[in-house]
């Protein structure tokens, strides 16, 4: 992947998403998507991740960040810029 085209983005995701299998779901559709970063749970009960990858798949990973496994409910996704560089997509433990 050239730099040019990669897109790095910080999403905050609020709702009840953990104890869900949102992590797990979140890496899944990664790797669907072509996407790298990491996802791990927040202490206050967010999750929060770091997505990488053409800018379309990182638009459908925040798209599906939006709806979740179907167990969880999105109150919300905020998205900022992000940087990094990742090889592959992570569960890390809460941050």
């Amino acid at each position: 992947m050239t730099s040019l085209h990669i897109t790095k983005k910080r999403l905050l995701v609020l709702g009840r998403v953990q104890g869900v299998g949102y992590r797990e779901s979140m890496r899944l559709a990664a790797l669907r998507s072509g996407c790298t970063g990491w996802v791990r749970n927040l202490p206050d009960g967010s999750v929060e991740a770091l997505v990488q990858g053409p800018p379309e798949s990182v638009a459908a990973l925040i798209a599906w960040a939006g709806r979740g496994p179907p167990a969880a409910r999105v109150d919300s996704v905020q998205v900022t810029e992000a940087q990094g560089d990742y090889a592959r997509f992570e569960v890390l433990r809460t941050g």
